[in-house]
């Protein structure tokens, strides 16, 4: 439409008189289309702030339109096949804690496991994906604090299933670098931005899970 492409190219907002006179059509046309532009999310209207007193002129811009990207894409994939999961799983837990381990396993082999570098190298790989860890070392165990969810949304409608693949990834990714840590137990969302999972010696405490949603 020669009515949008003139906006695409304009340097600054044009009022209907401008782009009636650009696109050679009748001012009340270009303003019919504009509405009909305006209602599909491309062009926006809005009024020009001018110091003489009377009323403000309305110009026209164009939007860019909103198209889903990789990310949305990849996140409405990761809602369906979730959601399918939590719904017709015997065991949804049992589902997450498997899927995560091999996942884990994966991204710390993918790395190159080094059980030199301990803890730092879970540390490291659960920030790129964005979780912001935070180590806590204590006698008993050791909490490692997880500041964002970079699944958050997916989490908070699929939450036995996600939290307990997020379980299941500190596992994992714990056995493949050869740290003698294992997860016992995930508490999601203890804070709005906080889940906090608790690390323990191999052996020691392995009957923990995911805690409920508080």
């Amino acid at each position: 439409m020669a009515l949008l492409t003139c906006l695409r190219k304009a340097t600054k907002p044009l009022d209907a008189r401008e782009l009636a006179e650009v696109t050679g059509l009748h001012a009340s046309t270009v303003r019919f289309h504009l509405e009909v532009l305006a209602e599909a999310g491309l062009a926006a209207c809005e009024f020009e702030h001018r110091p003489q007193r009377g009323r403000p002129r309305q110009v026209w811009r164009a939007v860019a339109p909103v198209t889903a990207g990789p990310e949305g894409g990849y996140r409405m994939l990761a809602e369906i096949l979730a959601g399918y999961l939590e719904k017709n799983a015997a065991d949804p837990s049992a589902v997450g804690v498997e899927l995560g381990e091999a996942w884990g396993a994966r991204m710390a082999r993918s790395r190159g496991a080094d059980e030199a570098a301990g803890l730092s190298q879970l540390v490291v790989m659960l920030a790129e994906l964005g979780f912001s860890p935070e180590v806590v070392e204590g006698t008993a165990e050791t909490e490692v604090r997880l500041h964002s969810c970079p699944f958050l949304a997916v989490a908070t409608a699929n939450p036995e299933l996600v939290c307990s693949a997020h379980l299941g990834l500190l596992r994992g990714a714990l056995t493949e670098i050869g740290v003698p840590l294992t997860a016992t137990k995930l508490d999601p969302l203890v804070e709005p931005s906080l889940c906090i999972a608790h690390l323990q010696g191999v052996g020691e405490g392995q009957e923990g899970g995911v805690s409920s949603l508080r």
